[in-house]
């Protein structure tokens, strides 16, 4: 089962660091099963319940993971290699449109927000003791909650949403359980996931948001305890969950209202796709919602709402660690959206032209393409690693697909985000020209 190496150690943290040892030199590659707990007792002269342990703490630490009676293998890919580093830096003369961040010339000026905040700030420093969630902010960001349909509940703040669904699933979940996640999804948060010691399960989706029967399958047959939903513009395809299939997945999630339901709607302020909230149909359930694509990543907040058990978990949680996100920035925000400081419909006009003209270019060309929302595009191709060296010949950095997917089959990333009209039609002669023949299909 393990060829030429051997676990040693009669502790549960000898036991544990000698599978660290084998993974760490490569002689335990990925996806190498591990013994049964009672044969590697057996062969160590040990108690099962020590042998428990160890591989309880190689869970924990995202080393193995369990599946039930399939039992305990080297993760398929260490926890702490991150996706972000699967990328193509752009060279000297190479457009990148790979990096996913949104137009800088569309992200609201902070000097006025920022200079009234200090001036506030003069007249009452903030200090130790003080509620970590700003009631202005609060307010703001529950009557935004309410105007979109999403159920009653306290309102959270986090250092953005990946911080936020961090927090949530820590509080909610323990190491071992499985997780439903997007696939193609967001690379940072298939990497948290393992990393939390958590199995990710494979969801496929089409332009509408996740399968409700991938979703029933990953719930039933693989026994996932959570279900993370993008519900716009969903990272990387585009996605947006219509009203339609909102009722589809309320449906299935409401049979199991025993499972954690996540929504990141971390496209609120640049898309025009109204929302459609999952969220209530489930006993535990938290909607993220990040400023980052809107008012500009580097404010690191994110609002969070959901049910009370749940969001108390998570703030009581924080106030052991960091306390309590930036009152500064919180307010800074809360100012940004008094004084209309972002013009929503003029933002998602302004990346539908582009992403849209990406899409309709590209189908002029035969080539499949999604983005129903937000500022990417993803483009199935036949040969990824052809398709990233042939456009990097041609002029364009794209992000490759492995960055975002588990199972689903090879693609690229575009963001548009940067994208002048003049550039739409040489873009996508040269993505045609090297995406090669690729099926029509949904994601998964």
């Amino acid at each position: 089962m393990l060829g030429e190496y051997r676990i040693e150690g009669r502790r549960a943290s000898e036991i544990a660091a000698s599978v660290e040892r084998g993974v760490g030199t490569g002689a335990l590659e990925p996806g190498r099963l591990l013994p049964p707990l009672r044969e590697l007792a057996t062969e160590l002269g040990v108690n099962p319940n020590t042998v428990a342990a160890a591989y309880r703490t190689l869970r924990e630490r995202g080393v193995i993971e369990t599946d039930g009676r399939r039992g305990s293998r080297v993760r398929p890919r260490p926890a702490t290699t991150a996706r972000g580093s699967i990328r193509v830096e752009a060279p000297p003369g190479v457009r990148d449109v790979s990096d996913g961040n949104p137009d800088p010339d569309l992200l609201p000026r902070l000097d006025e927000a920022l200079a009234e905040v200090a001036r506030r700030y003069a007249e009452a420093p903030g200090v130790y003791g003080q509620a970590p969630v700003d009631a202005e902010f609060a307010g703001l960001a529950r009557a935004a909650f309410d105007a979109d349909g999403v159920p009653a509940g306290p309102v959270g703040v986090a250092s953005g949403s990946l911080d936020a669904i961090e927090r949530v699933l820590a509080a909610r979940l323990r190491p071992g359980d499985a997780v439903a996640v997007e696939d193609p999804g967001w690379g940072s948060l298939l990497d948290l996931v393992p990393a939390l010691g958590l199995r990710p399960v494979p969801v496929a989706l089409d332009d509408d948001g996740p399968l409700p029967g991938e979703v029933e399958r990953a719930i039933v047959r693989d026994g996932a305890r959570a279900v993370i939903v993008t519900d716009r513009a969903q990272n990387p395809t585009g996605a947006c969950v219509t009203r339609e299939r909102a009722r589809q997945l309320r449906e299935v999630l409401a049979a199991r209202p025993g499972v954690l339901l996540v929504e990141d709607d971390h496209g609120h302020g640049i898309v025009a796709q109204p929302l459609h909230p999952l969220a209530g149909v489930t006993d535990h359930w938290v909607l993220v919602r990040s400023v980052a694509k809107a008012y500009g990543p580097d404010l690191r907040i994110a609002a969070f709402t959901g049910d009370a058990e749940t969001v108390d978990r998570v703030l009581g949680r924080q106030r052991l660690g960091p306390g309590w996100v930036s009152r500064l920035l919180q307010r800074t925000v809360a100012h940004l959206w008094t004084t209309g400081a972002l013009d929503p419909d003029r933002v998602a006009r302004s990346y539908g032209a582009r992403r849209d003209g990406l899409v309709r270019a590209l189908a002029r060309r035969g080539v499949e393409a999604h983005g129903r929302g937000g500022m990417n595009v993803w483009v199935p191709v036949a040969d990824e690693t052809g398709a990233v060296t042939a456009l990097l010949a041609a002029g364009w950095a794209v992000a490759p697909g492995a960055r975002f997917r588990l199972a689903t089959g090879p693609a690229v990333r575009l963001t548009v985000s940067r994208l002048a009209p003049r550039d739409i039609e040489p873009l996508a002669e040269a993505v045609a020209r090297a995406a090669g023949p690729a099926q029509a299909r949904s994601y998964g």
